[in-house]
């Protein structure tokens, strides 16, 4: 069942956007948009991505439409600017160049409609030495600092997901941008390009920690500090069973009931004496070993004490708060996190399931007044 052009709510329905196909934050960013209501139409290649997914399970597609356009072909290009015309934004993640290569860059689509807001997402951005240079998630966080935050003092930097670099510092970033400038023209009827730079935004992730190292507050190395797993009781313990608990105790009331809950109340005074915080880590490690997750969760259960289970993706849609909540949802036999975040009037919800490559282009010719999608079998 396709998504109607104007059935969607949210607080950007009405807004129109084009996406062309891609991997990775460019693909989630217009999901972010579809979810708040706009009408996401995504511009397929023949034959898909190159990281192929299921498109029944890629989730990242959901409530857009999909057409399919090759945009090697000799009215390829034509296809793309006839619904750039139409849009208020467009998104595409190719590597600089490449786009303006096609015949579908900023001038071309500007010179079609100059309200129109061109998001770009790279990784390393459209200027600089390593502009054109391929990366992934994980080689553009490590430059920025900001990988090298995260593990134990002496170990390799663990690897977190693709969520840091690719949806935090990119996808994110990339939305933020891109409404701004809808606001912007909105208001003076002039369009702008929108240069989102993984690199940049995994960088800006740590503005406060910069202050915080220029303040002397921060040491320039991991896992010896406040946030970083350094402090013993701002971090994770395993516990009987195998599993993890987290802590994040950093004020004086919610560290005293901290100890209390736990049963190590002689370590009040370790909160600010650093030199005793390995024997506070020690007592701590040693007390959580001593019962399973689940019995420490109950221990810890409606206090103030800012200790978590540390779940898994598969049993973190029954965790009780985020069930009752609503945090996650289950659409077309799929369990995923529901449309965030969330709005007194005009509320989001999941329109449709993933786009399966194509299957709107009638809807989408009709609907944005793109005869031009339907020649050729489009």
């Amino acid at each position: 069942m396709s998504v109607a052009g104007t059935a969607g709510n949210g607080p950007l329905t009405g807004v129109r956007v084009v996406e062309l196909a891609g991997i990775g934050p460019a693909p989630f960013a217009a999901m972010l948009l579809a979810d708040l209501g706009a009408d996401v139409v995504r511009v397929d290649r023949p034959g898909g991505a190159v990281l192929a997914v299921n498109p029944e399970f890629d989730v990242t597609n959901r409530s857009k439409r999909s057409v399919i356009v090759d945009l090697k072909a000799a009215d390829g290009p034509a296809r793309v600017l006839d619904l750039a015309a139409r849009a208020d934004i467009l998104v595409e993640g190719y590597r600089p160049g490449v786009a303006e290569r096609l015949g579908i860059g900023p001038e071309s689509c500007h010179a079609r409609n100059p309200r129109l807001v061109y998001g770009r997402m790279t990784g390393w951005g459209q200027e600089g030495p390593l502009a054109r240079r391929a990366g992934h998630d994980i080689s553009y966080l490590a430059p920025t600092g900001t990988l090298g935050l995260i593990g134990g003092p002496g170990q390799p930097p663990p690897v977190p997901a693709n969520l840091l670099g690719d949806y935090a510092g990119g996808s994110l970033y990339l939305v933020v941008g891109v409404l701004a400038a809808l606001h912007h023209a909105r208001a003076t009827g002039t369009g702008q390009v929108v240069d989102a730079a993984i690199v940049d935004g995994a960088a800006h992730l740590a503005t406060m920690i910069h202050g915080m190292l220029a303040a002397g507050g921060w040491q320039d190395r991991r896992g010896a500090n406040l946030l970083d797993g350094g402090c013993p009781y701002y971090g994770t313990y395993e516990t009987a069973d195998g599993r993890y608990m987290a802590v994040g105790a950093l004020e004086p009331q919610f560290y005293d009931e901290f100890l209390t809950l736990l049963g190590v109340e002689g370590h009040a005074a370790s909160r600010k004496d650093i030199a005793r915080w390995d024997d506070l880590r020690a007592a701590v490690t040693a007390r959580f070993k001593a019962r399973t997750r689940d019995e420490w969760t109950a221990v810890f259960e409606g206090s103030d004490a800012c200790v978590a289970p540390v779940l898994s993706l598969r049993e973190a849609p029954h965790h009780p708060h985020l069930a009752a909540r609503g945090t996650f949802t289950d659409h077309g036999g799929t369990t995923q996190p529901a449309p965030a975040p969330r709005f007194s009037v005009t509320h989001t919800s999941i329109r449709g399931g993933p786009a399966r490559p194509g299957a709107d282009t009638a809807d989408v010719a009709r609907d944005w007044d793109v005869p031009r999608l339907l020649r050729d079998g489009g």
